[in-house]
């Protein structure tokens, strides 16, 4: 037979049918098809102050299930119903080895794209589909992703005090206890820029409580950071957070103060509203920039890593849609030479920590991880957590996420009623003007 004709008869002949396909794909990597057959939503208190969302999906393979972190400290039962309601009737009958598919598609099945609220319930269904995905083939996250390329996982510990003195010590607690990089606060987010409750000049009948002052911090924190470096010198790698508290000039002037204490980065100087600022700050030092904790969409950071002008990446994985996501951002972030520091402090979960490790410790482009300590309750609820020592994370090894949860110990730790709807707590200014988280 010509070669033409091989061609032609090719051709003529019928496509083989979508599922005989698939099916053929399965019986060549020697696995049986799989399906998700149940998705449930476990919220729980996790025995403390928590308001937590997990995302356990289960699948047509006997004892085969992913978890997930879904959990929004602020809009926690929009979440939730999002999830019950919208996405896991989505999800049923899927094959979950299509993660990718799987990503694109939920996030584009609510037509009006990312958000808070689409982009925690994406990342708890794309964790527990890594999770799923790691367990079938007996390895943890982190090989699918490429393998380790790091031993442990750097963290940086948090210190605070209300005073100079008490802020160096707590550094010098957080050096004893074996880490390198350390944050450092004046008690709260804006503090050392606060005028106390009463004091000031202020309108007649309006805000009395304590009241942020741009210049006063701008004036005092940094000598805050040249009080500590006298007592503990150059060698700890030192962060602050200024929580998007600055306007404008006054962020530039704040990195210029702070330049020649060699920061390791300052973080989020200026709200997501603000970062055109961040080119004038580039002229104007060198002090290292970190932002993205409140990031909800790509295109907030995007500008931001492609034209150089941060250092660190700080999203918090499951704010952006979860490890699909992320360790895109990881890539980018390597090839234009910024690393990445997420998020996973306060009231964040051991899932959410988990699944920032496994990208973390398989990426070129990891800069810091941020600490973050559970309470034994939290623990005995979700076996499998990681474990911080020394100023390093690590995990456990186990196949997926590495994780698990106790459903029955969750249902006995509901979340609790939300008073006033879980607003987060807001300075204000003299004058009674609200100030950017």
């Amino acid at each position: 037979m010509q070669r033409r004709d091989i061609i032609k008869s090719f051709l003529a002949a019928p496509a083989m049918p979508a599922a005989a396909a698939q099916e053929a794909a399965r019986r060549s990597t020697g696995l049986p098809p799989l399906r998700i057959t149940n998705v449930k939503v476990i919220p729980t208190s996790g025995g403390a102050r928590y308001r937590w969302i997990f995302v356990k999906i289960e699948t047509s393979e006997p004892g085969l299930y992913g978890i997930g972190s879904a959990s929004n400290h602020y809009s926690t039962h929009a979440v939730i119903t999002a999830l019950e309601k919208h996405a896991a009737p989505f999800l049923l009958g899927k094959d979950p080895s299509r993660i990718e598919d799987i990503w694109q598609s939920a996030h584009l099945r609510t037509y009006w794209r990312n958000g808070p609220v689409n982009n925690n319930v994406l990342s708890g269904i794309d964790m527990a589909l890594w999770d799923i995905m790691g367990k079938r083939c007996g390895v943890p996250v982190h090989d699918l992703l490429g393998g380790k390329v790091r031993d442990a996982v750097p963290c940086y510990d948090h210190a605070s005090g209300g005073d100079f003195e008490s802020a160096t010590e707590s550094v010098q607690k957080s050096i004893a206890n074996g880490f390198r990089h350390i944050r450092v606060q004046m008690g709260n987010y804006g503090g050392g820029g606060f005028i106390a409750k009463g004091q000031g000049n202020r309108p007649e009948g309006g805000h009395q409580g304590t009241a942020f002052d741009e210049e006063m911090y701008v004036d005092r924190v940094p000598k805050l950071f040249e009080h500590v470096r006298a007592k503990v010198g150059f060698e700890p790698k030192l962060c602050h957070d200024v929580h998007s508290h600055l306007t404008s000039m006054n962020a530039v002037e704040f990195c210029r103060r702070v330049q020649p204490l060699q920061m390791f980065f300052v973080e989020d100087v200026l709200a997501p509203e603000q970062i055109a600022w961040y080119k004038q700050i580039r002229q104007a030092c060198t002090t290292p920039q970190a932002i993205g904790e409140v990031f909800s969409h790509p295109y907030e950071i995007l500008p931001l890593i492609t034209e150089r002008l941060i250092d660190f990446i700080r999203c918090r994985v499951s704010a952006m849609g979860g490890i699909t996501p992320l360790r895109k951002f990881a890539t980018l972030g390597e090839i234009f030479g910024v690393k990445t520091a997420f998020q996973e402090g306060g009231e964040n979960d051991p899932v959410n920590q988990l699944a920032a490790y496994h990208i973390d410790i398989s990426s070129p482009a990891f800069g810091i991880q941020e600490e973050n300590t559970f309470p034994a309750a939290a623990r005995e609820l979700l076996p499998g957590c990681a474990e911080i020592r020394k100023g390093y994370l690590y995990g456990n090894g186990k196949p997926g996420l590495g994780i698990d949860i106790d459903e029955k110990l969750a249902a006995k730790h509901p979340i609790q009623p939300i008073e006033g709807g879980g607003t987060y707590p807001l300075d204000r200014t003299l004058d009674g003007a609200v100030v950017k988280p």
